[in-house]
């Protein structure tokens, strides 16, 4: 077990990494605070000491997971994501997820369940993370860099879906195309691509 004394603010983050690993894996209703202690190398008692209930701890991670994915719609990181999606080197807002995911992130499987599960979390942040697709797109036609749209809300949920789809179907694209669409090489070749549809559109004859 780890000693009581470190600081607790590492030995919460140790906590709270742990319940998000095993919430993602196992969902937050069968995985138990021993468990999760364990995962920890921390006693039950710290565990309750740090978030007073299995209930504070999930809504720690959820706030973690929320927190982790709202830097990207934040000044500096809409700002990135216009660069991305004007320069053609890798655009949609699934770069940029991508960006916040180290290597064998639980993020992806986590909020894989929260979105699809009905889950009230997962209902939240769909509609945060919406309204943060939309100020992206009124930006970007601030700036002259997307056509008009007669349905901007729309314009906004599509756009959002289909970079949310990369994360929820991430294991079977990798399945499908023999690369992982998150990870740094993944997310360039998919990105160029995106990048060219969102761009120049795919039907022959379109206006351009």
């Amino acid at each position: 077990m780890r000693s009581a004394a470190q600081p607790d603010l590492t030995a919460r983050a140790s906590i709270r990494n742990a319940a998000l690993r095993l919430f993602a894996d196992r969902g937050p209703d069968a995985v138990t605070v021993r468990q999760i202690a364990a995962a920890a190398e921390v006693s039950p008692a710290l565990v309750l000491h740090h978030f007073g209930s299995k209930a504070g701890l999930r809504q720690a991670v959820d706030e973690y997971v929320a927190g982790t994915f709202d830097e990207i719609l934040e000044v500096g990181g809409r700002d990135e994501v216009l660069a991305s999606m004007t320069s053609g080197d890798g655009a949609s807002l699934s770069a940029a997820f991508a960006q916040v995911f180290p290597p064998d992130s639980p993020l992806p499987a986590y909020l894989r369940r929260l979105l699809v599960s009905g889950d009230p979390a997962g209902t939240t942040l769909f509609n945060r993370w919406l309204e943060g697709s939309r100020q992206l797109m009124a930006a970007l036609d601030a700036q002259g860099l997307a056509r008009p749209s007669r349905d901007p809300d729309v314009r906004a949920a599509f756009l959002l879906a289909n970079d949310l789809a990369v994360v929820l179907l991430r294991d079977r694209i990798h399945e499908a195309l023999g690369f992982d669409p998150l990870d740094p090489q993944g997310v360039q070749r998919w990105g160029a691509e995106v990048t060219s549809v969102y761009a120049q559109g795919v039907w022959m004859g379109e206006e351009q």
